[in-house]
């Protein structure tokens, strides 16, 4: 019996896992490839600025950064008929690509951003008052991700940058084809006010502590063949 291919996933969830999951993107196509660079923050260069640490104590706890390219189409679905080709008949990868890029922005909300400026231009030319007017612009947080990629990488993400290629259309202009270009940068320690994210980061992490543990023990065996005594 022929296995399910696993498939890389993107996840936005909300603010505890009961929640309603809002946006789910599985990668048509897994990418070939996949760049990981880890960064390593450096002290300060000069003397002063430089925090009082104990020998060989890292700065900062290392950064690690994703890129992928991930390759959409609507031919395999266009070919399946039914109920299945209905979506990217109408509109292509339109879907996929429109899930992606709200991602990266924050969730909106009635009014959002542009209802602040507007009430504050409307206190600004409502006349003068004992208060110059203001009106703060709230912080939004930014989309919670989730980087699934396998059973051993479970990991929250914040998207750094997005490239959209779009390849070929159909009749009404809706791309049917795409390639999408994704930074992702993977928090350095465990989330402190997102559980589901901890979750994930310490679960990864554990994989990662148990695939070393492996790798000593064959080592040792290694070890044990070349030296001499």
């Amino acid at each position: 019996m022929a296995l399910f291919p696993l498939r890389g996933v993107l996840v936005e969830y909300g603010a505890n896992i009961l929640g309603p999951i809002p946006n789910i993107v599985v990668f048509q196509f897994n990418p070939e490839q996949m760049t990981r660079t880890i960064t390593i923050p450096q002290p300060p260069s000069t003397a002063a600025a430089q925090p009082r640490t104990e020998n060989h104590a890292a700065a900062a706890p290392p950064s690690e950064r994703f890129e992928i390219t991930a390759r959409f189409s609507a031919a395999d679905d266009l070919g399946a008929g039914g109920a299945v080709s209905a979506i990217p008949r109408l509109f292509g990868v339109g879907p996929q690509i429109a899930a992606l890029e709200k991602m990266v922005y924050p969730p909106t909300t009635p009014g959002g951003l542009i209802g602040a400026a507007i009430d504050a231009v409307g206190s600004a030319i409502s006349g003068p008052s004992t208060t110059p007017p203001s009106q703060p612009i709230p912080r939004v947080p930014l989309p919670r991700i989730l980087f699934i990629w396998g059973p051993s990488r479970v990991l929250p993400v914040t998207i750094t940058s997005m490239s959209i290629t779009e390849q070929k259309y159909d009749v009404l202009l809706n791309p049917i084809q795409a390639e999408v270009k994704i930074g992702m940068q993977v928090s350095s320690q465990a989330p402190t006010d997102d559980a589901v994210g901890a979750g994930a980061y310490k679960y990864t992490q554990m994989i990662k502590d148990t695939q070393a543990t492996l790798n000593l023990a064959k080592a040792v065996e290694f070890a044990l063949d070349i030296i001499p005594f």
